[in-house]
């Protein structure tokens, strides 16, 4: 049946909110290409899985966006290899990649690593630049999250970005996921890295 059959371009992401903002961010745009989106719940699930999901059946383009977390040439290191393993597929060196690596072929390639391809960081990262400049809550909540003491977190010191971001979102009119933050226009989904990723997306999936 046609319904079992994989689809044709897919794109690869590590959890839910990664999903939500993209379709997001697409849902804002006009005349994008149409592609899927596969969550593996986590970087090694997804990892595993570059290799059956390039040689999938009809498979005309594939799409991994996944974070960049502490070591950005680390994660492009283990990804480069599973392309090599599977594909014999080369990404090319790090300057040709600051918009997105796309690379041609059957089927064509293309990796984002967040925020930007060229810093450490993750998806919320990114949300923090599409932050409207000159957001006057956006410092409170900064010192709000920076105020409580170490003790008394519940989450990791490396996730402070994450609650910051969260603490923001929940000033909102009407508190939202940050792919729906997007939606609604509470982030500003023009900004030139939100175009950026937007213009991956055509170039891989167009």
């Amino acid at each position: 049946m046609a319904d079992d059959l994989p689809p044709p371009r897919l794109l690869l992401v590590e959890g839910a909110d990664d999903e939500h903002v993209v379709r997001q961010l697409c849902s804002r745009q006009t005349n994008m290409p149409h592609f899927d989106i596969c969550d593996k719940r986590g970087f090694p699930n997804l990892k595993a899985s570059i290799g059956p999901e390039i040689k999938a059946s009809g498979r005309t383009a594939l799409g991994i966006l996944v974070d960049a977390n502490d070591d950005l040439t680390a994660r492009r290191q283990a990804i480069a290899y599973r392309l090599r393993r599977a594909a014999a597929i080369n990404l090319p060196p790090p300057p040709a990649a600051q918009a997105g690596t796309v690379v041609d072929g059957t089927p064509r390639v293309g990796v984002w690593l967040m925020p930007d391809n060229q810093s450490a960081g993750e998806l919320e990262d990114f949300i923090r630049k599409l932050i409207p400049a000159g957001d006057p809550v956006w410092p409170r909540a900064e010192t709000y999250i920076d105020g409580i003491l170490a003790d008394d977190r519940k989450f990791a010191t490396e996730k402070m970005l994450r609650a910051k971001i969260h603490a923001w979102l929940a000033t909102r009119a009407e508190p939202r996921r940050m792919g729906s933050a997007i939606g609604v226009g509470d982030l500003n989904a023009n900004h030139p890295l939100s175009t950026q990723l937007v213009d991956w997306l055509r170039r891989l999936f167009g």
